[in-house]
């Protein structure tokens, strides 16, 4: 499933936004999102701000992304057929790394709910190696102009 996505200032300190319905599949029995879930729905979205930004989906011919460290932070469950809104902002951009942070919300008639928190930290690779490698210029340059300016 693909995300509706695009420049979002919904939420202060997030630039952008992608949309996704909670399907049958993300659940249990319950009808409640299984928790292990959620790192499908940031990495929609992370694809959906890489398609935005102009960086190529998977990285560029020598030089791919994978994920070195991911934390969440669970603060309200989500449910089947819930519209949920994933925000992200680049927090930082290294030599080899980059970090992302994210806030998911469900959207609903009485209004947003904070469904939880995530960081992100994706470290760049050589394709043939796998081993650390810097960030193309051209990608850090996007990740970095995507950072709202300060006060």
């Amino acid at each position: 499933m693909s995300a509706d996505a695009g420049p979002s200032d919904r939420v202060a300190g997030f630039g952008f936004a992608a949309r996704m319905r909670v399907e049958i599949a993300d659940t249990d029995l319950g009808g409640v999102v299984y928790y292990g879930n959620y790192p499908r729905f940031l990495d929609r979205a992370v694809l959906a701000f890489r398609r935005h930004l102009g960086i190529p989906l998977m990285g560029t011919e020598e030089h791919m992304f994978m994920v070195r460290r991911l934390e969440l932070d669970y603060r309200s469950p989500s449910r089947f057929d819930d519209l949920l809104e994933v925000h992200l902002r680049v927090v930082d951009v290294a030599r080899a790394r980059h970090v992302l942070e994210g806030r998911i919300d469900v959207l609903a008639d009485e209004g947003p709910r904070h469904v939880m928190d995530a960081r992100v930290t994706l470290a760049g690779v050589r394709t043939d190696t796998l081993r650390p490698s810097p960030v193309p210029e051209q990608i850090a340059a996007a990740l970095l102009g995507s950072v709202p300016a300060g006060p």
